[in-house]
């Protein structure tokens, strides 16, 4: 059994950060119900079955500006240990689906707020996207070069990591919380928060003197030679993270490296001409070669893959990380419980019979 099992959530329909945050529960074995508008005409909505953010849970069609569909969209709500909402702050209740109104017909609901910036301060109720919560909490200004500026982490800091995997370990947290007390919250998962949260160790190295600010300037970030990507002779890369001394000697080891530098490596003022060094060493052959050079060793290097390659890679094919479902490669539910694979849950966003629905929560 799933350990989300006899979970019952309403999702209402939003885009990334949120229906992340759905697919995680009903990975985990939640009954989730998505709300959507009738006929699919919103942002945030499924037009597909190729969406595996969408994966795992039903959808009702229900227009909520339409009373009698609040009133039917409520009847749900009264029968769910939790809902998850990604609008704005102030639109549910416009709706009449705030928190006060559905506390009241089920007061141990758990009421999972997905928003950029929070319910309250002064940018709440003003548009953002993850780029903008990254920039604000120092998180965006630590990843890039030199040379290139700040460079977004696609959309995996703000808007998954620090927003959809919040929410989701706070239903969580709230809903075990919900089963003792019987008394219901509201989680505000706050993308900027979130972001910020993210930022805990980097912080504590600033605080303990390691991160002295700039970009590729500093242990994690690509600045020293033992940490970051080196470019093969036909264009591939290879991601070296030798950070310990042991592991920092068998990449040497392996790379054939012979310098003068090589005991100086946490001196920043050879940083540049070592990894210079370094990167000759991995120009000089192939990706595949560098793959069978260091292929059972412990110097932490590994091929940097594309999302067409990663699916093949060894490892990842074992533990079946990424799958396939309705012909969708995408990544398998984790983590996994006694050892065992998780199965993956199909995608079907075909509109179920309301009153099908809501006679099976009765």
């Amino acid at each position: 059994m799933k350990p989300l099992a006899g979970i019952r959530i309403v999702e209402i329909a939003s885009i990334g950060p949120g229906p992340f945050c759905a697919m995680m529960l009903a990975d985990h074995g939640a009954d989730i119900i998505r709300i959507e508008k009738p006929g699919g005409r919103d942002i945030g909505t499924s037009r597909s079955d190729s969406d595996p953010l969408l994966r795992g849970r039903r959808k009702v069609e229900l227009d909520l500006k339409d009373a009698d569909d609040v009133e039917k969209a409520l009847a749900l709500i009264e029968k769910a240990d939790g809902l998850i909402e990604g609008f704005r702050p102030g639109v549910m209740e416009r709706l009449g689906l705030g928190p006060e109104k559905c506390h009241t017909i089920n007061p141990a609901l758990v009421f999972g707020r997905m928003t950029g910036w929070g319910q309250d301060g002064p940018l709440a109720k003003r548009a953002g996207h993850d780029i903008n919560y990254i920039a604000l909490t120092g998180a965006l200004d630590t990843v890039g070069s030199k040379t290139s500026g700040p460079v977004p982490a696609l959309n995996l800091i703000g808007d998954f990591g620090g927003g959809g995997m919040l929410l989701a370990f706070g239903m969580v947290s709230a809903l075990l919380a919900a089963k003792t007390s019987r008394k219901g919250s509201v989680v505000d998962a706050a993308m900027v928060e979130g972001a910020a949260l993210l930022m805990t160790m980097t912080y504590g190295l600033k605080a303990q003197g390691l991160w002295d600010g700039g970009r590729s300037d500093n242990l994690l970030d690509g600045g020293a030679p033992f940490y970051g990507t080196y470019e093969t002779s036909d264009g591939g890369w290879m991601a070296v993270g030798a950070i310990e001394e042991p592991f920092w000697q068998e990449l040497v080891e392996k790379l054939e490296l012979k310098s003068d530098l090589i005991a100086k490596r946490y001196d920043k003022a050879v940083w540049e001409e070592l990894g210079g060094q370094i990167a000759a060493r991995f120009k000089s052959h192939t990706r595949a070669h560098w793959e069978k050079v260091f292929d059972g060793s412990d110097a932490c290097v590994a091929p940097v893959l594309s999302m067409e390659e990663a699916p093949r890679d060894r490892h990842v094919a074992t533990r079946q990380a990424l799958r396939k479902s309705g012909g969708v490669m995408q990544p398998a539910p984790a983590p996994r419980y006694n050892g065992v694979v998780p199965e993956l849950p199909e995608t079907n966003m075909s509109p179920q019979d309301f009153d099908a629905v809501l006679k099976e929560w009765n």
